[in-house]
C-alpha cells in the first residue's frame, strides 16, 4: 500500500495499533504495520525495560509509544506537597465501599506506605511533567513515533521529538482540537470519532475525518470504529492516510484484557458501551456494567472526580474487582468492565494480533475490488499474505 505515512514511516500498511501490551506491539510491528505502546501504564524504569523487550524482537522495524497528557487536570496533581490520595473526598471512598458491599466483594487494601507513593506516582504521569519523564525514556530507543493524547503535547516534548527527528501525533475530537494540535508542531494528526474506545469527544468519525482532512496540511490517520478492512477502505475514502486502532486488538491471543473482561467483550453488543466518566474523570467509552451504571445513575453516587483522582480511585477499586473476577465472583463480574469502542459488536472470536492485521488488509483489498466493479475499473491482483499467518 502506497499513502503518505507508509512512506514516511517505512511501512508495509497503514495501521497504526495502540495497545498497552507489548506483546501486540510487537506483532503488529512485525506483521507490517506499527505498533504503538501506550506509555501512562508504565513507570519509567518499567516503560524503559518494555521498550527494550520491544527493540530486541522487531528487528529496527518502526514502533511508537503514547503518553497521556490531559489539558486539564485536577490542581492537585501539582502539588508536590501532598498526596495525591489525600485530595479524594471521604465520601467517595465511601462510596466505593459501599458498591463492593453490595456486589459481595472483598474490599482492596487501603493504600499506605509504599502503595501510597506509588498511588501518586501513578497519578502524576498524565501531568505535563510526567508525560515529558517518560518521553525521556522513550526517545532512548529507536521508536518512529510519539503520540499524545487528550491534549497539545507540552511544547518541551515537542522539541525533545523533533531534535530526535521523532515524528509527533496527537489524537482529537475536534476540527478546533486538529488546528490547536497542528499550531503546536504536530506532525500526524489522529482524528478519533466519538465510537472509538478510550477517551473521546462526540462527533462521529464518519463526520469528523473528511472535516479533519480538510482543515490541516499534515497527514491524518482515522481512529474510531475501524476493525476490519472496510472500514480501513472507508477510512482512507474518507481522505485519512491510515488508520489508529485500539480496541481490536483487545480480544486477540496477546491482550492484556483481563480473562473475565475479554470473554464479556466476546459477547458484547455495538449497544453494550457507553461514554462514561467513572474510570478517569474524563468523558472516556467503555464496556456498560454496573461500575458505570452506579456511578453514572445511582441516587447516591457523588459524581466521578476530576482527572487524575477518579482515575487513582477507580484503577485502585478495578485492581482488586479484576482479580475477584478472573476467579469467579459473579458481583466482582458485573462491576468489571475495559476501555472498548462500538466495534466490541464486531469481535467475537479471539485470534493472533498478526492474523488480524493479516484479515484487515485482506479486506481492504477486497473492498477496493468491489468499489472498481463499481465503476468498471480493472481490479488489482489480489495481495497474498505469508502461510504463517
Amino acid at each position: 500500500m502506497r499513502t503518505a505515512i507508509c512512506e514516511r514511516f517505512g511501512v508495509e500498511f497503514p495501521l497504526f495499533a495502540f495497545s498497552h501490551c507489548r506483546d501486540v506491539v510487537a506483532a503488529v510491528t512485525n506483521a507490517g504495520g506499527l505498533g504503538v505502546l501506550g506509555a501512562v501504564a508504565y513507570s519509567p524504569r518499567q516503560l524503559d525495560a518494555e521498550l527494550k523487550w520491544i527493540d530486541e524482537r522487531v528487528g529496527g522495524r518502526p514502533y511508537g509509544v503514547d503518553v497521556l497528557v490531559p489539558g486539564r487536570i485536577d490542581a492537585a496533581a501539582a502539588d508536590r506537597s501532598a498526596r495525591l490520595l489525600d485530595f479524594i473526598p471521604e465520601r467517595h471512598r465511601d462510596f466505593v465501599a459501599h458498591l463492593f458491599g453490595k456486589y459481595g466483594v472483598s474490599m482492596p487494601e487501603p493504600f499506605t506506605g509504599a502503595m501510597s507513593a506509588y498511588a501518586d506516582e501513578v497519578g502524576r504521569r498524565v501531568t505535563a511533567e510526567g508525560a515529558t519523564g517518560l518521553v525521556d525514556v522513550a526517545l532512548k530507543h529507536p521508536i518512529a513515533l510519539i503520540a499524545s493524547a487528550l491534549g497539545p503535547p507540552p511544547p518541551e516534548m515537542t522539541a525533545k521529538a523533533r531534535e530526535a527527528g521523532i515524528a509527533v501525533a496527537a489524537l482529537v475530537g475536534t476540527v478546533e482540537h486538529a488546528l490547536r494540535q497542528v499550531a503546536a508542531g504536530v506532525d500526524v494528526i489522529v482524528a478519533q470519532g466519538s465510537e472509538a474506545g478510550g477517551h473521546t469527544g462526540e462527533i462521529s468519525t464518519m463526520v469528523l475525518v473528511p472535516q479533519v482532512v480538510d482543515a490541516v496540511d499534515v497527514p491524518v490517520l482515522a481512529a474510531g470504529g475501524v476493525a476490519d478492512g472496510r472500514q480501513m477502505a472507508a477510512a482512507l475514502a474518507l481522505g485519512a492516510e491510515g488508520v489508529w486502532c485500539g480496541s481490536v486488538w483487545l480480544t486477540t491471543e496477546e491482550a492484556e484484557t483481563p480473562p473475565s473482561v475479554k470473554r464479556k467483550m466476546l459477547a458484547a453488543t455495538s449497544s453494550d458501551t457507553v461514554r462514561s466518566r467513572s474510570r478517569t474523570g474524563k468523558p472516556a467509552r467503555q464496556l456498560r456494567s454496573a461500575w458505570t451504571d452506579e456511578w453514572d445513575e445511582a441516587q447516591e453516587s457523588p459524581g466521578p472526580l476530576p482527572m487524575p483522582l477518579q482515575m487513582l480511585l477507580a484503577e485502585s477499586a478495578m485492581a482488586r474487582i479484576g482479580q475477584a473476577a478472573d476467579s469467579g465472583d459473579p458481583g466482582a463480574g458485573e462491576l468489571a468492565n475495559y476501555f472498548v469502542g462500538q466495534v466490541v459488536g464486531q469481535l467475537n472470536q479471539i485470534k493472533p494480533a498478526r492474523r488480524v492485521v493479516y484479515d484487515m488488509i485482506e479486506g481492504f483489498a477486497a473492498a477496493v475490488e468491489r468499489l472498481q466493479a463499481v465503476t468498471g475499473d480493472e481490479p488489482p491482483p489480489r495481495a497474498v499474505t505469508p502461510s504463517s499467518a
